[in-house]
């Protein structure tokens, strides 16, 4: 059996510019090669791998064999994988983050995250992202714990020393109830009258802000760590409660949740602020995303006004 060599990465190369452009004249035209120095490179990849990758009988444009065809995903694996080695070297020495650990409140909207995620992709094709999403002091927690390099957060975030702190806009928040809770039947809502029915409440899965009480009016509450589910109880009648605008516009607009005009009307921007640790400052990529979600926000981009 023949002893196989290990093929150069430039043979690949030359052969997935034959295959691409469907002739050894045009590929050397691509590669700015002689048509000699091309043909030599082909045959010195078919000797290395011990194969016939290309048919060159009977016809003026090369033909790949069955070997050449079974190889040519190999091919572009290998090259792609070097150029995408070669990205994060240059990456790397332009100060570029190796990985960015995003974590987000779960009141962002999700479809202009998505879309941010989306043009961040295009603009860092070389960095991986790790995204969470969590609520109130979950992101802090995140960040001081070096889980993630970037937080967005809400508000009555503890000052915590070791962070650094940026505001990047807020997010409309709307007391609702179903149509056929009380609250939502009532032509004017009684001071106090709120606090007679359960609240639900969105609570804290972290230690920082354990205990603490965000916007509660009611003494009867059910405390919830997720967003979805409180809505999911909301739409059941289950308890009334506060939820960005634009996560029940849909809902307020076919009458499967009530807008409530309380009269103790809780503050309706919720705040967003960045954070990072002092002794990590964010590099280009998580400056991009920290300008970005301030413009977007400001934009009212995801239905999300300030």
């Amino acid at each position: 059996m023949v002893d196989l060599v290990p093929p150069s990465l430039d043979h690949l190369r030359v052969f997935l510019a034959v295959v691409e452009e469907g002739s050894f004249n045009r590929a050397a035209q691509k590669l700015g090669r002689a048509i000699s120095v091309v043909s030599y490179a082909v045959a010195q990849l078919e000797a290395q791998l011990d194969v016939r990758l290309f048919d060159r009988e009977g016809s003026r444009r090369p033909r790949l064999t069955t070997a050449g065809q079974a190889l040519l995903s190999e091919a572009h694996a290998v090259s792609d994988d070097v150029d995408a080695l070669l990205a994060k070297v240059r990456s790397l020495r332009q100060g570029l983050e190796a990985e960015l650990s995003l974590a987000v409140d779960v009141m962002v909207p999700g479809d202009a995250l998505a879309r941010l995620l989306r043009d961040f992709q295009a603009m860092f094709p070389s960095v991986p992202l790790r995204l969470h999403v969590e609520a109130l002091g979950g992101i802090a927690a995140l960040v001081l714990d070096r889980r993630a390099t970037l937080g967005i957060a809400g508000p009555d975030i503890l000052d915590l020393p070791e962070l650094e702190r940026e505001a990047v806009g807020a997010v409309e928040l709307v007391p609702v109830a179903a149509p056929d809770h009380p609250l939502a039947r009532m032509a004017r809502i009684a001071p106090g009258e709120a606090r007679k029915h359960l609240q639900l409440v969105l609570t804290d899965r972290s230690p920082l802000t354990a205990g603490r009480d965000f916007s509660v009016f009611s003494p009867r509450s059910w405390r919830l760590a997720d967003l979805g589910a409180k809505h999911a109880l909301l739409r059941q009648g289950i308890g009334w409660g506060s939820m960005p605008r634009h996560a029940v516009r849909e809902d307020l607009a076919s009458g499967a949740l009530i807008e409530l005009a309380l009269p103790e009307r809780p503050a309706m921007d919720y705040a967003l602020v960045a954070l990072w640790r002092k002794d990590a400052p964010p590099g280009p990529a998580a400056i991009w995303v920290l300008d970005a979600m301030r413009e977007r926000l400001a934009a009212g981009d995801g239905q999300c006004p300030r």
